[in-house]
């Protein structure tokens, strides 16, 4: 390759100058993405100023035949010719989509061709281009403001139609020749200061497009992240679910191995028993008070194996019940009580084992048509909650849920603890999520933003906190009596 290919080349300068202005995007595909939005913003009052155009452009014969009524037909026959056979038909060419990607050189059509054609306007006009500056300066004002172009199309627009003003100008007639050169410093200094306003809004229009592209690109970054954190959140949220769930499978689970650990006792001593009657039996020598103990005997065990499997079974019904309303969500009629019945059975085992104690109070014949698996989560979820942070360090409390009617129409659940209670500068972060004081523990912090977003969303409800330090925490929830 020879050297002189290694320079750049003579017409790269308007390009390089261009992007030193701010005129031009490096990116060839962002540069074509802006001429694109830039020419076609706002499309619609484009063409009604091409409209406009072009009946001021014929219209202006009028001033013809104020200057020069004998060559008044020759120049509106080039107006008409000119806003037929261009300037209408460019304004309807922009009406069709597949025409739009040549927007920018339609625009420069429509007004170079007008602009040259002024010139022959003017060789016709006697002495035309004594006045012609005015004409001139009044098409490049509408250029400048009406027509979306860029620097360098206006550019081009400029040497044109000067070259051909100036060109004409020499073969017409003139009262005065001096005026040449004021048309002529007119006009130039009506083209300089268009193209300054012109590169101005092509500028603004440059550094809008560049902070829109920006704010699409962390637009779509921000959404990017929000939905993985949204994913995230779900799968903790989750977790959070399972370990809840978790817990109160242990406890139940810890709960039943009594009742069916006596049961499995008691039928190993029902063997026994009734290998011993048997062999009584066997012998012949039966007496009255051996048969009556024997019967004794397996009819307490029988008592206790019944009783003992009733309580297991009474659990596992419980709990089945609440993780079925759990895992459901549906909408239906229960009752309050035996609902809180099941509830607390199945929340006992847990709190129990750590030493816990629950009691609950609840008036009669109050029905919710609720979603009673949501409130078994909240309160499920308010109750691991007190055992983790309101009993830290193995120290046994106790918790209370009284259940009230409010008004007619809503419900109130209170939910207290005697724990160590909430410091005050937590308050009000407590129910945000991640939020947590023992994330060291293991804690995620879901576990009060559940419970919120359960009664606020789920219930339509409303949820308050009390707490005081080394008093406790009360939690107010009131929920509507019928979700519609």
């Amino acid at each position: 390759m020879s050297p002189n290919n290694l320079q750049p080349r003579w017409g790269d300068w308007i390009p390089r100058l261009l992007l030193k202005l701010g005129l031009r995007f490096e990116d060839s595909r962002e540069e074509r993405q802006f001429v694109q939005q830039f020419t076609l913003d706002d499309l619609g009052r484009t063409r009604a100023a091409m409209v406009l155009g072009a009946f001021v452009y014929c219209s202006f014969s009028a001033m013809d035949w104020i200057l020069s009524p004998d060559a008044w037909a020759v120049a509106t026959a080039i107006r008409l010719g000119v806003a037929l056979l261009v300037l209408l038909p460019a304004t309807l060419l922009l009406a069709r989509p597949d025409m739009q990607p040549w927007a920018e050189q339609i625009y420069l059509v429509y007004c170079v061709v007008p602009g040259c054609m002024l010139s022959v306007i003017y060789v016709f006009l006697r002495p035309s281009f004594d006045h012609g500056a005015a004409g001139m300066i009044v098409v490049i004002l509408f250029v400048s403001t009406l027509l979306p172009l860029r620097v360098s199309s206006f550019g081009v627009f400029a040497v044109l139609t000067w070259t051909c003003f100036a060109l004409f100008e020499t073969v017409a007639t003139h009262d005065n020749p001096s005026l040449a050169l004021v048309n002529n410093a007119e006009i130039g200094a009506a083209y300089a200061l268009s193209l300054y306003g012109v590169g101005a809004r092509e500028f603004r229009a440059r550094r809008q497009f560049r902070t829109r592209q920006e704010l699409q690109v962390e637009k779509e970054r921000s959404e990017a992240t929000l939905t993985e954190l949204r994913a995230a959140q779900a799968h903790l949220i989750q977790a959070e679910k399972l370990g809840a769930l978790g817990q109160l499978v242990a406890g139940v689970a810890h709960e039943i191995n009594t009742p069916i650990g006596l049961a499995l006792t008691t039928s190993t001593a029902f063997d026994h028993n009734l290998a011993d009657l048997r062999r009584t039996v066997n012998s012949g020598q039966v007496r009255r008070s051996d048969l009556i103990q024997g019967i004794e005997r397996l009819s307490e065990g029988s008592a206790l194996v019944f009783s003992n499997l009733m309580r297991a079974a009474d659990l596992i019904q419980n709990f089945k019940q609440v993780a079925t309303d759990q895992a459901a969500g549906d909408l239906r009629n229960f009752e309050v009580q035996d609902w809180l019945v099941e509830l607390v059975s199945t929340l006992g085992p847990l709190l129990r084992r750590k030493g816990h104690q629950v009691r609950f109070t609840c008036a009669d014949g109050i029905v919710l048509n609720s979603y009673p698996g949501a409130l078994a989560q909240v309160v499920s979820n308010l109750a691991l909650n007190a055992v983790i942070h309101a009993f830290p360090d193995g120290h046994a409390g106790k918790i209370t849920i009284d259940v009230a009617r409010l008004g007619d129409a809503q419900i109130r659940f209170v939910f207290r603890d005697d724990g160590k209670g909430i410091p005050m500068e937590n308050l009000p972060r407590i129910f945000d999520p991640f939020f947590t004081t023992r994330r060291d523990k293991g804690s995620t912090g879901l576990g009060l933003h559940i419970v919120y977003n359960l009664v606020t969303s789920t219930l339509h409800g409303r949820i308050e906190l009390e707490s005081e330090e080394n008093i406790g925490t009360k939690i107010t929830i009131d929920i509507p009596r019928a979700i519609r």
